[in-house]
């Protein structure tokens, strides 16, 4: 079922890939303008709220940046970064099937890219399918970033991952 949903997914967006204009992606300190920037805001609070273990306004967080996500997705389809960050928060709140469709379709668009591989991994080993955290591993290899390790140590068993 799940193949069948990414492939409707990769089709339908395959005709509309539209790269979102870099102007319109976040800056740093400055007041989110668009959806992205909201939601990548909603992001940053939810990871602040999980540093205090305040689980539940975290998992608020985290969909309220879903649903800005998906509007930003609805004007710009296909935007990688969109993805990974559709994926990741649909990860941290437990939602590993809508996880895995974004990060395999932001991996259809980008199959090197970094970010997408190192969070598929850590779902894959938060849902026990080692090999499978293996070969995103292996993706990663010759990258010479931090994700490699971080994903070699949630592997490993060395580093915990909340999801």
């Amino acid at each position: 079922m799940k193949k069948i949903l990414l492939k409707i997914f990769v089709l339908f967006f395959s005709g509309a890939l539209i790269a979102a204009p870099t102007e319109d992606k976040p800056s740093d300190g400055v007041k989110p303008t668009n959806q992205y920037q909201i939601g990548k805001k909603w992001i940053t609070k939810a990871k602040k709220f999980e540093k205090k273990n305040k689980i539940k306004k975290s998992n608020n967080a985290y969909k309220k940046a879903i649903k800005s996500l998906l509007k930003y997705n609805q004007e710009y389809p296909g935007d990688v970064e969109t993805l990974s960050l559709l994926g990741f928060s649909h990860r941290k709140i437990g939602d590993f099937n809508s996880a895995e469709v974004y990060y395999s379709m932001g991996l259809e668009i980008d199959p090197k890219h970094i970010g997408i591989n190192e969070y598929m991994g850590e779902l894959f080993v938060a849902t026990n399918r080692i090999s499978e955290a293996k070969k995103r591993l292996a993706v990663l290899e010759n990258c010479n970033c931090k994700e490699y390790n971080e994903l070699k140590q949630v592997i490993n068993g060395t580093k915990k991952s909340k999801y």
